[in-house]
């Protein structure tokens, strides 16, 4: 079904739901301050509840935003809604080959899906299925041994002019590509470890210094930014072609947001 089409007929139109819950049990990015809430004033005696929250953008289902990785990037609140935001896209579920500290290249989404130039793209690597709110939550999984793209898959997007990409796991790279290779030195033996084993070169071919979180670094100054933790209806969409929508704040000043991701389905 092509995803070209207006919401004009809401009768006809199914909404997914690809964002996770948030509360204070959900795991920030590693270092990121969590979710934090109090209630500063309740029914009895203020006639209302109310509650203050302290948080990092980068907790829950959340858009990295361009300035997040690159000084002169925009703001959220720039960002356009229409055909950016809000635009054609792909589902592209790649969980058949995704593997603890695995490597995915723009051969194995073009495998799986129909990818138009210019896309919104949602990869369901499976890793969701980890998440806080889980049966099999696993947040160490979750975050530092989900599969994530080399240097090959960065400039296939560009080639591609991906609007932007949306991932069911802690980050759009590589953990090992990340500052999480410092901070767990034993994941990272194993990874490396796995790479050789599988490819017969290790995460320094893989991941040269120059490379360094390139999902980010490489790709924000082109304006191909990424979402993060995304779950919920995933599974339902695998390699369907519909129209996403991300809805952060209009955040002026805002390096990255929580946001809701929803898919429309004309059924």
């Amino acid at each position: 079904m092509s995803a070209n089409w207006e919401l004009k007929n809401w009768g006809n139109i199914k909404v997914y739901d690809l964002t996770i819950p948030i509360s204070h049990l959900t795991p920030a990015w590693p270092t990121y301050e969590p979710l934090q809430i109090k209630f500063f004033k309740r029914l009895a005696p203020n006639g209302a509840n109310g509650q203050l929250l302290t948080h990092s953008n980068h907790v829950g289902t959340h858009l990295d935003g361009p300035l997040h990785f690159c000084t002169h990037g925009c703001d959220i609140a720039s960002l356009e809604l229409k055909d950016f935001l809000i635009g054609p896209g792909v589902v592209v579920d790649i969980r058949d080959i995704a593997e603890d500290y695995g490597i995915y290249t723009s051969k194995d989404i073009e495998e799986r899906a129909e990818v138009h130039d210019g896309d919104i793209l949602i990869i369901n690597t499976g890793y969701h299925r980890y998440g806080w709110d889980q049966p099999e939550a696993d947040e160490v999984r979750y975050m530092v041994m989900h599969p994530g793209p080399t240097s090959e898959f960065a400039q296939w997007c560009k080639k591609r002019k991906i609007k932007w990409i949306g991932v069911d796991c802690g980050s759009a790279d590589h953990p090992m590509n990340t500052k999480i290779r410092e901070w767990m030195p034993y994941h990272a033996k194993m990874a490396d470890k796995h790479l050789k084993e599988k490819y017969g070169k290790g995460l320094d071919d893989f991941f040269p210094p120059e490379d360094y979180q390139l999902m980010h670094i490489d790709l924000f100054p082109h304006n191909i930014i990424h979402a993060e933790c995304l779950g919920g209806d995933i599974d339902l969409l695998s390699g369907k072609r519909v129209t996403i929508g991300c809805f952060p704040w209009r955040f002026e000043g805002g390096e990255s947001c929580i946001s809701r991701i929803v898919a429309f389905v004309e059924e």
